[in-house]
């Protein structure tokens, strides 16, 4: 269930969900959620995702950008989210409108493990956007429950 204010494009082959969010004073660039949904058993392991998504930041150095995991429990379901800061290389994937290369991004991510299959969540965008949106993609997250909602 989406926040408000967060109206879903539509879907795709690989995207359940896709919402554009504007971005916040100070940032040029919009950011974006996509809700990806491949199956049971699909879309890899929880940990090649999180590697994934952190190869996808670079410091001004152009080392890798630290993350932050952290493990919890919505609804029954295991949660494995991620949180990185940096030079944002893209690969947001088919349909996607961030922009490669783009310095003072920041990434929210998370993977819901759900018996139906995993539920990946990837929210990126310039990095004021990002934590005025915050909550509401903590919201999005405990909407998900066993149900496969």
């Amino acid at each position: 269930t989406p926040p408000a204010g967060w109206k879903s494009t539509g879907t795709t082959s690989m995207r359940a969900a896709t919402y554009p969010v504007p971005p916040a004073q100070g940032d040029h660039d919009a950011a974006e959620c996509a809700v990806y949904f491949f199956g049971q058993g699909q879309g890899g392991t929880v940990q090649a995702n999180l590697d994934r998504w952190k190869g996808q930041f670079q410091t001004k150095d152009g080392k890798p950008s630290p993350a932050i995991t952290a493990k919890s429990t919505i609804h029954g379901l295991p949660v494995t989210t991620i949180d990185v800061t940096g030079a944002y290389s893209g690969m947001g994937g088919p349909g996607s409108t961030a922009p490669t290369g783009a310095a003072g991004y920041r990434l929210l991510g998370a993977i819901v493990e759900n018996p139906a299959g995993n539920i990946f969540i990837k929210f990126t965008g310039p990095s004021k956007t990002m934590a005025a949106n915050q909550a509401k993609f903590q919201q999005l997250l405990n909407s998900f429950d066993k149900a496969g909602k």
